[in-house]
């Protein structure tokens, strides 16, 4: 049986059955990773954001959907209407850098789109390996572990790009450690695991929706840079079969950097408090980054910070014991 798609998404379903298969023992989720589909739903969402006057263009007659029309961009992009065609259909095999750039104009894509556009192109190439693969377990190296222990007025984490955190300081822990406390099963920590599937995140975030499409965009990069990582294609079913909200934004091919920022927490021990986000990644280990959350120096959120460090570093007392009304002679 076809299995059934969910925003563009394919989800695993039960033999004989038309229900869509949920975790249950050793889950196993699958997802179909097609480049040319990806491509095509990528273009297509791109052009219906331009409207005609943002491209400098004319706009005559009613338009049945939002947006440029396909003849619209291939003029901008200085290529034939079915060329244009046939690339937003998923065939770029062939399809030279300077036409990509060209699209890119055309679409008005920022960084962060253009990079996708020239990944998913790359994913096209023969070389390119078909097969879906794990990536092998990630290991963070004990300097890296050491860096992120001297780092004490600040919260760091190193983590990869499904989001799977695989190493934090003892302040990183305390800013999350409603995440890490509640995540259950074997493996890493994953942050859009806690976005979509724990109903603390919902708290914890002072702008949930915000940091939920934060999260869907950075996967939607990862999986354009790697469309063959079975972890990530696993993921991204078991978050699809689960949450609606994932979906939605997963549907919508909206793709960022996530380099620097600043989020708002309510922090359980803390309260509210705003940090400012660096990313970087480790050169010496491939597919690991490190960030590194900071408060603006002399602000509350400092002072939080601070606060959340003291109470970190003080070992958890155990629960007092009822005592008898007198001392036992």
């Amino acid at each position: 049986m076809e299995a059934p798609t969910h925003a563009g998404v394919t989800v695993p379903v039960e033999r004989g059955t038309d229900r869509v298969s949920q975790p249950g023992g050793e889950p196993s989720y699958a997802v179909i990773v097609d480049t040319r589909s990806e491509i095509r739903e990528f273009l297509t969402t791109r052009r219906a954001k331009i409207t005609p006057e943002q491209a400098g263009l004319t706009s005559y007659g009613s338009r049945r959907v939002p947006g440029l029309r396909r003849e619209e961009v291939a003029v901008l992009a200085g290529v034939s209407v079915p060329y244009y065609t046939r690339i937003e259909r998923g065939d770029l095999n062939g399809v030279s850098d300077g036409v990509l750039e060209a699209l890119t104009r055309a679409l008005q894509l920022d960084e962060a789109e253009r990079a996708h556009l020239f990944d998913l192109a790359r994913a096209l190439q023969p070389m390119s390996s078909p097969r879906r693969r794990r990536t092998p377990r990630q290991r963070v190296r004990s300097s890296i572990q050491h860096v992120l222990d001297g780092l004490t007025g600040a919260a760091a984490f190193v983590h990869n790009a499904r989001l799977d955190n695989l190493a934090a300081n003892q302040l990183g822990f305390a800013l999350y450690a409603d995440m890490f406390s509640r995540a259950t099963g074997p493996g890493p920590v994953n942050s859009a695991r806690y976005v979509f599937l724990d109903p603390g995140a919902r708290d914890f975030y002072a702008d949930w929706d915000r940091a939920a499409s934060d999260v869907v965009a950075v996967l939607r990069s990862a999986a354009g840079r790697d469309p063959h990582d079975r972890d990530l294609s696993d993921l991204v079913g078991e978050l699809s079969t689960q949450s609606a909200e994932f979906r939605i934004r997963w549907a919508a091919h909206n793709v960022r950097f996530h380099d620097t920022g600043t989020k708002d927490f309510h922090h359980p021990v803390v309260g509210d408090i705003t940090l400012t986000y660096n990313r970087m990644d480790l050169a010496a280990d491939p597919g690991q980054a490190l960030t590194i959350w900071t408060a603006e120096p002399g602000s509350k959120s400092a002072e939080a910070l601070s606060l959340l460090g003291s109470w970190a570093a003080t070992p958890q007392q155990p629960e007092p014991q009822d005592t008898p009304d007198h001392p036992q002679l």
